[in-house]
C-alpha cells in the first residue's frame, strides 16, 4: 500500500526533530566535554604522556637523646637509562661501562629493555659525586643522574643492634629504621616530562618538577657516650674471657627508658653484609633466653617481703642442701652457709634459704608475681625480634619446679624483662615499658612536635617493700657476693647470678652464662646496669666476671651524669683475696721522715723535685686509693707556708 504525501511529511518533520534534538544534545554534550570536562581530560592526558624519573626523599635522622646525629643519609646519585631516547645504545654502553667499570654486554642488555625508565644496577646505584659529575659530563642522550642518598652511619658499630639498618633503596630491615620506617621515610619526588608511545620526548615540552617531602627526625633515648662507654666495656670482655657473647643494658628505672643497649658479636650497619647473619638479626638482649640464676631471687625477695612471709632478721641454717620432694637441691657454696639470718641468706645468695621463701609463698603467688613483674611475657619494647621467655605452665609445678624457680633455675627469660623486673623492685614498685623512641622533629626544626611519654604498665610491690628491697641489695654490694661492684664514694645496690647452660638436653657442669645487675644510688636510683656473659673461660662466677663489668660501667656513667658522691655509703666488708682501700692523707709540709712514719706501707711513694719538704701531693689528702698504689710527692728546701683550713 503507497504511503499518502501527508503520512511522508509527517516522517519527514519526526525525523527532522528527531535529528535536531540529536544534534543538539551532539552540541551540549561537545559543549560539556569541552568546557567542563576539558582540564580534567587534559589532564589525564598529559599523565598519561608523561614519564617521571623519581627523586627520593631525604630519610629522616636519628639523634641520641643530646642530640647527636647517629644515623643520617648522604647525597649518593643513581644513574637511569630512557632506551626510548638512547639513539646509539653500543655507544652509551661502552661509554658508561668504562665510567662505572661494569660488563659492557650486561650493561647494553639493560638499556635497550622495553621499558620507560631503567635504573643501571648493580653498579649505577648509589654512586659518588665525582662520578656522577663524569657521567654528567658524557652528555650522553638518555641516560640521567638522579638525586638519590643512601644511610650513613658516622659510629660504625655503635648502637648497631638498636637503630639497625636500611636496603639499598633506604627501607628499613632491622631494628629502629624497621620498627619507625614510615614516618623516617618521607615521600619522594621526581622530574618528569611528556613522551609519545615510544618513549620519545615530546618536542617543546617542559620538565616538571615535584619537591619530595623528607622524612622526620627521631630523637632517641640512648646517650652515645653511655653507649660507648657499654661497648668498650663489652669488647674488653669478650677479648679477656673468650665469651661466646656479651649483653648488658644501661635503663632509668624510673622511667623505662634505655640509656644504652648493646651485645657481642656486633656489626657495622653500614656495611652489615660483610658480617655473619647471626650477628645482625639478633638483637640478644630483647631476642636471647636463658636460665637467669640468682639475679632471679630478686623477684622472690621482692615477693616475700610484700607477703610478709620473711623476716631479715630471722635465723635459718644451711647445711648446704636441702630435701624437697625427695630431690637434694645444693647451694653454690658446698658444705652450706651454717647459721645466719635472711638477710646474709640473700647476701650469700643461698640457694636453700631462697627455696624456703618459695616455699612460704606457694606456687600461686610466687607465680602470680612473676607475671607482674612483666616475665613470661614480651615487655613490648619499641623493636623488633623480642622474645617472650619461658615459664612452668601452674599443672606442671610441683614441689621441686617451685624450689628451683625461686632461686633462678628452670625459667627462662630475657635480659630486657630482667632489667625491666629489677627496675620495678627497686623504683618504688613501679612496672614500665621500656622504650627507645623519646621523640620527633620536623626535618630542619629543632623543636619537638611529638614527645613519647613513660609509660606504666602496673604497680606491683608497695614502696616500703621497694625500700626493703633497695636496702637489702645494698648489703648484698657492701657484705656479699656483689662485693667487686662496690663504688668508692656511691651506694650501690646489686645482685650476682651464675647459671648453667643446658646442653642437649642437660645440665653442663663447665658452661655457665654470669651475670650481674646493679643500681645507683641504693637509696635514689638514678641508673640500673644488667650485664651477662657467655660461657666465659676461666672461673665462671657472676661475682668475679659480671660484676666487675657492670661496675666499671656504672662508675663512668654515675661520673658523666654528674651524680654527687655520698658519705653514707656502708661500710664494705673485705675477705682474704681483696684490696683494700685507704684514705690518702694529707703529706704537705712534712718533711720526707715524717712522710715514711706517717704512710704506715699503705702507699708507695714517687718524688719529684728536690728538697726535704713536700709542697704538693697527687692525688690530694681524702682520696681512697687501694692500698699499694702510688702517691706522688712533689719536694723543696723550703716549708710551704702552714695550710689554713676553712
Amino acid at each position: 500500500m503507497k504511503a499518502t504525501q501527508t503520512t511522508v511529511r509527517r516522517r519527514l518533520f519526526v525525523a527532522l526533530i528527531i535529528g535536531t534534538f540529536l544534534f543538539i544534545a551532539l552540541i551540549i554534550r561537545l559543549g560539556f566535554v569541552q568546557i567542563w570536562l576539558g582540564p580534567e581530560l587534559s589532564g589525564k592526558a598529559e599523565d598519561s604522556w608523561r614519564r617521571n624519573i623519581p627523586f627520593a626523599a631525604k630519610r629522616g635522622e636519628i639523634l641520641d637523646r643530646n642530640g647527636v646525629q647517629l644515623a643520617y643519609n648522604i647525597s649518593s646519585p643513581t644513574v637511569m637509562a630512557i632506551p626510548a631516547q638512547i639513539k646509539d645504545a653500543k655507544s652509551v654502553a661502552a661509554q658508561l661501562a668504562s665510567t662505572l667499570q661494569l660488563n659492557e654486554e650486561a650493561l647494553l642488555k639493560q638499556i635497550t629493555q622495553r621499558q620507560l625508565i631503567v635504573r643501571i644496577q648493580p653498579g649505577g646505584r648509589k654512586i659518588t659525586q665525582e662520578k656522577a659529575q663524569e657521567i654528567r659530563s658524557l652528555n650522553l642522550p638518555g641516560i640521567v643522574v638522579a638525586e638519590d642518598n643512601k644511610r650513613y652511619y658516622p659510629f660504625g658499630q655503635l648502637a648497631a643492634h638498636i637503630l639497625g639498618f636500611t636496603g639499598i633503596d633506604n627501607q628499613g630491615l632491622t631494628g629502629i629504621e624497621l620498627k619507625y620506617d614510615k614516618p623516617l621515610t618521607g615521600l619522594g619526588g621526581s622530574i618528569s616530562f611528556l613522551a609519545d608511545a615510544a618513549g620519545r620526548q615530546m618536542p617543546n615540552s617542559t620538565d616538571a618538577y615535584v619537591k619530595p617531602r623528607d622524612g622526620m627526625n627521631l630523637q632517641l633515648t640512648v646517650d652515645s657516650h653511655i653507649q660507648s662507654v657499654l661497648e668498650r666495656e663489652l669488647d674488653q670482655a669478650m677479648v679477656k674471657y673468650q665469651a661466646e657473647h656479651a649483653i648488658a643494658i644501661v635503663m632509668d628505672p624510673n622511667n623505662g627508658e634505655i640509656l644504652a643497649m648493646g651485645g657481642r658479636p656486633g656489626y657495622d650497619p653500614g656495611s652489615f653484609r660483610e658480617f655473619p647473619k647471626e650477628s645482625y638479626d639478633r638483637n640478644l638482649p630483647i631476642w636471647m633466653t636463658y636460665e637467669p640464676g640468682s639475679t632471679f631471687k630478686i623477684i622472690t625477695l621482692a615477693a616475700a617481703l610484700e607477703e610478709k612471709k620473711v623476716n631479715l632478721n630471722e635465723s635459718f641454717y644451711d647445711p648446704g642442701y636441702i630435701e624437697v620432694a625427695g630431690a637434694r637441691l645444693r647451694c653454690w657454696k658446698r658444705g652450706g652457709h651454717g647459721s645466719e639470718t635472711f638477710l646474709q641468706v640473700v647476701e650469700n645468695s643461698c640457694n636453700p634459704g631462697f627455696v624456703v621463701m618459695g616455699q612460704r609463698l606457694g606456687k600461686e603467688k610466687l607465680f602470680d608475681y612473676i607475671s607482674k613483674f612483666g616475665f613470661g611475657t614480651k615487655t613490648g619494647i619499641d623493636l623488633g625480634g623480642e622474645e617472650n621467655g619461658i615459664m612452668f605452665k601452674m599443672s606442671r609445678v610441683g614441689p621441686v619446679e617451685l624450689a628451683t624457680t625461686a632461686f633462678g633455675q628452670g625459667v627462662s627469660v630475657t635480659p630486657i624483662q630482667q632489667i625491666t623486673a629489677v627496675s620495678a623492685a627497686i623504683n618504688g614498685g613501679k612496672l614500665f615499658k621500656p622504650f627507645v623512641a623519646r621523640g620527633w622533629y620536623q626535618p630542619g626544626s629543632s623543636q619537638m612536635i611529638d614527645q613519647v611519654q613513660p609509660e606504666l604498665v602496673r604497680q606491683v610491690i608497695s614502696e616500703a617493700t621497694s625500700k626493703q628491697v633497695r636496702e637489702t641489695l645494698e648489703s648484698v654490694v657492701a657484705n656479699g657476693t656483689g662485693r667487686n661492684a662496690f663504688i668508692e664514694g656511691y651506694r650501690v645496690g646489686g645482685k650476682t647470678g651464675t647459671a648453667q647452660k643446658v646442653v642437649n638436653g642437660r645440665y653442663s657442669a663447665t658452661d655457665h652464662i654470669v651475670s650481674f645487675i646493679g643500681f645507683a644510688p641504693a637509696d635514689d636510683p638514678k641508673i640500673v646496669v644488667y650485664a651477662a656473659v657467655d660461657n666465659p673461660q676461666g672461673l665462671q662466677f657472676g661475682g668475679l666476671i659480671a660484676a666487675p663489668l657492670v661496675k666499671s660501667i656504672m662508675e663512668d656513667t654515675l661520673r658523666y651524669m654528674q651524680v654527687p658522691e655520698r658519705k653514707d655509703q656502708m661500710e664494705k666488708k673485705y675477705v682474704y683475696g681483696d684490696t683494700r682501700l685507704v684514705e690518702v692523707p694529707n703529706v704537705i709540709g712534712m718533711s720526707i721522715t715524717d712522710i715514711y712514719e706517717n704512710l704506715n706501707s699503705n702507699f708507695l711513694l714517687a718524688k719529684s723535685g728536690v728538697g726535704s719538704y713536700v709542697v704538693n701531693q697527687v692525688p690530694k689528702a681524702g682520696a681512697k686509693l687501694e692500698q699499694g698504689s702510688t702517691i706522688r710527692i712533689y719536694l723543696s728546701e723550703t716549708a710551704p707556708p702552714p695550710q689554713v683550713s676553712n
